[in-house]
């Protein structure tokens, strides 16, 4: 239980630190951060159930007015920003990356890591953030869509990335990986 609680607590803090690196902001007002990495490897690392915890600790501290979010943002007022979606649909980013580890065996763990990655930490919270900023910024979903696009290159290196680095965490230290125990 205490480690559980103590990986949860990690990999909030994770996704927080991943906030500190520079963000490159759009024109249209959504930043690019290392933080949906920190979401992918939650879901990755930590499997389906404890990614969400990890995820929802941190989207609740933002919501209590922490600056976790890239740029020193948080409070209310970032749920009626252009990146509402986004921050909406990390907690089910995280749920669907790691149900997909959790239940994809007997493949590379990169592969899958990074599949799931691709699949959850971008297909997913990239639909939650098109609606998002179809809403805040009233465009229509296309429109939205078209300016999500920039996101996409760096999204799937961070995907890689995330595929990368749980493989290697789990030949190194195989009980460090949650998401790879028996389900």
């Amino acid at each position: 239980m205490e480690r559980n609680v103590a990986m949860i607590a990690l990999f909030a803090a994770l996704i927080a630190v991943l906030g500190l690196v520079p963000p490159i902001i759009l024109a249209f007002g959504v930043p690019v951060t290392a933080q949906s990495l920190g979401v992918m490897l939650a879901g990755t690392v930590l499997g389906a159930r404890r990614g969400v915890m990890a995820v929802l600790l941190f989207v609740g501290l933002v919501a209590l007015g922490l600056p976790l979010l890239a740029g020193g943002r948080g409070g209310l007022g970032v749920f009626a920003s252009p990146t509402v979606g986004y921050l909406v649909g990390f907690p089910v980013a995280a749920f669907v990356t790691g149900w997909i580890v959790e239940h994809w065996r007997g493949a590379n763990l990169a592969l899958v890591a990074g599949f799931a990655a691709v699949v959850g930490g971008i297909g997913i919270d990239h639909a939650f953030g098109v609606v998002g900023m179809a809403v805040v910024l009233d465009r229509s979903l296309a429109e939205a869509a078209l300016l999500t696009a920039a996101f996409i290159p760096g999204d799937l290196l961070k995907a890689a990335i995330a595929g990368m680095l749980t493989a290697a965490l789990a030949r190194a230290r195989p009980g460090s990986v949650p998401s790879r125990a028996n389900v």
